[in-house]
């Protein structure tokens, strides 16, 4: 594990930084010091930068020198300092604030997210812990110290600071995202479990990604591998790259045929399982006895806007009929709402042929083949038909003129 100064400060800078003191760092799975930007926003500190911070700080100071007892504009100015990275004098700045107007719980907080920045993280404690003396209400203040309380080391105290945060504001999944990684270091991941469940379905990348370990193994839920697929394909919609690869483990298992015959059916069977699920999003569509594409099905209504997203979730989850569909979408493109040789599909294509899907071969073996939507590469296409069945690739040979 990572020093918890490190990795508290990487939170602290998304939330009260501009981006150029952002760090950036993989999450750890028991750690609740990486997590998305913390919701809601605090008085005082303007994180709507402007297009010349320079501009706005001489000013402030211009104004500060004018009006030296109004603690707003010193906290104005603390926050234009802290977004162009000068976090000795914003804290200077805010503690002047305090100093005219002591009995601001905001102006604490500010300072508290300040000295968080810093890594002083028993002065950080201090003021947060003031600001929630004067102002017991604010959300913010809790979450930030449940940060601070586990940077140093104070577990429970933690987990309390945020158990306080979804009482103030429980529609937080920030805060329960942090708080079911603490739930889960102390082993109750059932507990743990419905608090990612919740952040999730928030929208926080990590919690998708660790719920969907959860089903994977069974941690705290029951087992299930489609919900796990499921999970892993929402966090890889945000962008998750470690989500990405699981689905890529899973893939490429399922097509190995140094997989067993049982691991590659039930690995086969739970991508099946996740196809499903998508029929969940339209009840207006009444489902086939056999399994179907609903992409396909979505398109057939002409519905291009619900069908090629379901596509591609189906195609990345190895549906042979959803990648003769996006081959289609691909070369001719759907009226105004898609472009022929749309790079999403074309991505698709290929990360499932690297992981062993024929049909993905093909298709992209035409499409490098004739230069469909980029520059022809005859190598590049026939590498990709080395070690398929004669049968499976002698039309597309004929059709190519390879020989």
């Amino acid at each position: 594990m990572r020093p918890r100064s490190i990795l508290l400060v990487l939170t602290v800078t998304a939330t009260v930084c501009s981006s150029s003191l952002a760090h950036s760092h993989s999450p750890s799975e028991h750690n609740p010091s990486e997590s998305t930007e913390a919701s809601g926003s605090i008085p005082g500190l303007g994180f709507n930068e402007p297009a010349d911070a320079v501009t706005e700080i001489v000013s402030l100071r211009r104004t500060v020198r004018l009006l030296p007892n109004d603690p707003d504009y010193r906290l104005q100015l603390a926050g234009a300092l802290l977004r162009v990275g000068d976090l000795d004098a914003a804290v200077e700045e805010c503690r002047a604030a305090i100093t005219l107007q002591p009995d601001d719980g905001n102006a604490h907080l500010q300072l508290g997210l300040m000295l968080m920045a810093k890594q002083e993280w028993r002065a950080a404690a201090s003021a947060l812990g003031e600001a929630i003396r004067l102002e017991p209400n604010l959300p913010h203040a809790h979450y930030s110290l449940g940060s601070v309380q586990y940077s140093l080391g104070n577990v429970p105290a933690a987990v309390q600071s945020y158990r306080r945060t979804l009482e103030l504001r429980p529609h937080f999944p920030d805060a329960h995202y942090r708080l079911a990684l603490l739930l889960r270091v102390a082993g109750r991941t059932r507990e743990a479990a419905q608090h990612l469940e919740t952040a999730a379905a928030g929208g926080v990348p990590q919690a998708r990604l660790f719920l969907g370990n959860a089903y994977q193994t069974g941690q705290g839920v029951e087992k299930n591998l489609g919900l796990a697929i499921f999970w892993w394909m929402q966090a890889a919609d945000l962008g998750q790259q470690t989500a990405s690869d699981s689905l890529s483990k899973v893939r490429r298992q399922a097509l190995s045929s140094e997989s067993t015959k049982q691991r590659r059916m039930e690995l086969q069977s739970a991508l099946q399982i996740y196809r499903n699920t998508l029929w969940n999003d339209f009840p207006d569509i009444s489902r086939p006895s056999e399994p179907q594409s609903l992409g396909k099905v979505l398109l057939e209504q002409n519905r291009a806007e619900d069908a090629v997203p379901i596509l591609l979730k189906e195609c990345f989850a190895l549906s042979e009929e959803a990648h003769a569909e996006l081959a289609t979408l691909y070369e001719t493109g759907w009226d105004q709402y898609l472009k022929a040789f749309d790079k999403n599909i074309l991505t698709c294509f290929q990360t499932t042929s690297a992981d062993g899907f024929t049909p993905a071969k093909k298709i992209l073996t035409r499409i490098y083949a004739k230069g469909l939507g980029l520059d022809a590469d005859i190598p590049k296409a026939k590498a990709l038909l080395k070690g398929l069945p004669k049968q499976d690739t002698q039309s597309l040979f004929d059709e190519l003129g390879f020989h």
